[in-house]
């Protein structure tokens, strides 16, 4: 939970941020710059909830082209069977025709 801030202003002149106790004294005093900074560093629940969702997204969009991609090695590995067969079937007939040669 967010706690409430004061605004004060120091004898410098710099704003300053002062977070209080339940009973009304002062628990934390910061210089504004600094205060805003850090909060502005930190994510808020909804922002967070946001990101979350934005991630499940693109997973649940990327899920289809991963099983495209994991399909895709196993098509290539089709195609280098084929090109195997077709060498061997080649280099038999080769050997046919070389032993046919020679016979005659």
């Amino acid at each position: 939970m967010a706690t409430k801030r004061t605004v004060l202003r120091s004898s410098a002149g710099k704003k300053l941020y002062a977070v209080r106790n339940a009973d009304g004294t002062f628990k934390d005093i910061q210089d504004y710059a600094r205060a805003h900074r850090a909060d502005l560093a930190r994510k808020s629940k909804a922002e967070k909830e946001a990101d979350a969702k934005k991630a499940a997204k693109k997973s649940a969009a990327k899920k289809p082209a991963a099983k495209k991609a994991a399909k895709k090695p196993a098509v290539k590995k089709v195609a280098a069977k084929k090109a195997v067969k077709k060498a061997v079937r080649k280099v038999a007939k080769k050997a046919v025709k070389k032993a046919a040669k020679k016979k005659a």
